[in-house]
């Protein structure tokens, strides 16, 4: 495959085995650091930088010689090097789809990152995965406001990661034309998305709530491409 994009390439298939397997290989530690964290949290980092120009050049973009495993926070202190500055990307797709993992892998310090599961824990006491009815209205008061925020490109920062599940293609487009965004969608499966579930220990207490958002996303998600297929 011909990638035109770094995002195009980090969500590919042979980007996200080739990452698994050197965390594999090297262990949840990252090289720059030494401290550990599990798989989400942990970037591969190329040490020749990669550019629209050499993504296809497999002996830089998917050498292991050229890949450390690095953690998002030592990620963060390296110069921000993707693209102009206020460009604006759409992450979308399935709960545990592994849009974060991708959002850790290209984001930098001084990006601005709207996900509403971090919204959640940052304005309570709960679990970044305990999302409360109770704070609903308020969580998205606070989300709209940092949508419009983006609109206006208000603020110094560079790159900006909108984070959704968005299985209603009208709504995501709607929202892509209002942010001028650049839409990303993490590729998955029901199964390998319900697997993630069981196997994540920061879900344990939450399993049949998120069990339940992957197979109301996927009825959805199914049912618009159905009636796109028929039309």
């Amino acid at each position: 495959m011909i990638y035109k994009s770094l995002p195009q390439f980090y969500t590919g298939q042979e980007w996200r085995k080739f990452r698994l397997n050197l965390i594999l290989e090297r262990g949840n530690k990252c090289q720059r650091c030494g401290k550990t964290f599990k798989d989400s949290y942990l970037v591969g980092h190329h040490k020749e930088p990669l550019t629209i120009e050499n993504v296809n050049d497999v002996n830089i973009s998917l050498n292991p010689n050229n890949v450390d495993i690095i953690c998002s926070k030592c990620h963060n202190e390296i110069e921000n090097r993707f693209g102009a500055k206020k460009q604006v990307f759409i992450i979308w797709g399935s709960p545990l789809s592994g849009k974060n993992t991708l959002v850790n892998q290209l984001a930098h310090r001084n990006d601005l990152i709207v996900d509403i599961d971090k919204i959640y824990e940052c304005i309570s006491n709960n679990s970044r995965y305990d999302k409360s009815d109770s704070i609903k209205q308020n969580v998205f008061a606070v989300y709209n406001l940092l949508i419009d925020n983006i609109k206006t490109r208000l603020g110094n920062w560079n790159n900006a990661y909108v984070i959704g599940g968005l299985s209603n293609p009208s709504k995501r487009e709607r929202l892509q034309k209002d942010l001028g965004a650049e839409l990303i969608y993490i590729e998955s499966t029901k199964e390998e998305c319900i697997c993630r579930l069981y196997q994540d220990e920061e879900r344990i207490k939450y399993q049949d709530l998120w069990l339940k958002y992957i197979e109301e996303w996927w009825e959805e998600y199914e049912r618009y491409n159905n009636i796109t297929a028929i039309n």
